[in-house]
């Protein structure tokens, strides 16, 4: 049925402090990939205590509300909800243990029709709790499909650009774990659909498909190899749209074009299957 627009669109949200130590920092690289050649001190910076740096698209696992729209106040359908995009801008990098808050509001909800759903935007600060510096910003587009209908409806944010027709300027390739979905299940997100069989059958699977935010790191690695020379401070920000799931063990091929001022349109596509799993993707990378 449809949703409550005034109370979905002012739904109250309570601080989130959320501390980290260099451990949770190691768990989360490793959950996306990093770290596989353990040789590289591009990746091993990452992933080793002496001189350990956050990855800047840890942002998604920091500060998270939880799975709010699961709670029966909402009454949002929450079993048909689907990730549609992920949007992050770094404004500042994490130190590598310590503490941050995050403050979430909703930005948007867009009626899309009775027939087609509705989209709902989540908007998430996290800032530094010890200095209140504003260190990234997480906006989550869900797409609810049994939730619209509702009218007058807030207009839909900008439109993220299809990738150009020509051959991309740079490809990466980059191989996931088979147990991937296991490892980064442990940075928060514990959702039996990426781990349980019998879970995944249900929902349609032939086995659990891997984190999309987990997909999203690994992309966000290929374009910090591939054009910021490893350092994950120059990426300023990321925006993606979710196209398909990916099965864990499966290799992504990360397909970049430059473009002016720094930056990059990108999609991925998995290489054993040639589905584009991650479209509409826009990255800037500071020079």
């Amino acid at each position: 049925m449809p949703l409550d627009y005034k109370l979905i669109k002012n739904w109250k949200f309570d601080e989130v402090r959320h501390a980290y130590t260099g451990k949770d920092v190691i768990l989360y690289a490793l959950g996306i990939g990093l770290g596989q050649d353990p040789l590289d001190k591009g990746q091993l910076q990452y992933v080793y205590e002496d001189g350990l740096k956050v990855f800047p698209s840890m942002a998604a696992v920091l500060g998270y509300p939880g799975f709010w729209m699961k709670n029966p106040e909402t009454g949002i359908t929450w079993v048909k909800l689907v990730h549609g995009e992920q949007r992050m801008h770094f404004h500042a990098p994490f130190p590598a243990q310590g503490e941050v808050i995050g403050r979430s509001r909703i930005t948007h909800v867009i009626d899309k029709g009775s027939d087609k759903g509705a989209l709902v935007v989540t908007e998430r600060k996290i800032h530094d709790a010890a200095t209140d510096a504003l260190l990234a910003t997480v906006e989550q587009v869900t797409f609810c499909r049994a939730d619209g209908g509702f009218g007058n409806g807030d207009e839909s944010p900008q439109a993220l650009p299809k990738v150009p027709a020509t051959p991309p300027d740079a490809v990466c390739e980059l191989a996931t774990l088979p147990q991937a979905a296991l490892i980064y299940r442990l940075s928060g997100d514990d959702n039996p659909l990426h781990a349980d069989p019998a879970v995944a059958s249900k929902a349609g699977y032939p086995r659990p498909i891997l984190h999309g935010l987990c997909t999203y790191g690994v992309a966000a690695h290929a374009i910090v190899r591939t054009l910021c020379g490893n350092d994950g401070g120059r990426l300023a920000y990321m925006h993606t749209r979710f196209s398909a799931p990916v099965f864990p063990g499966e290799t992504l091929s990360v397909e970049m074009w430059k473009g002016d001022g720094g930056t990059v349109q990108f999609q991925a596509k998995v290489v054993e299957r040639g589905v584009v799993v991650l479209s509409n993707g826009i990255a800037g990378v500071n020079q």
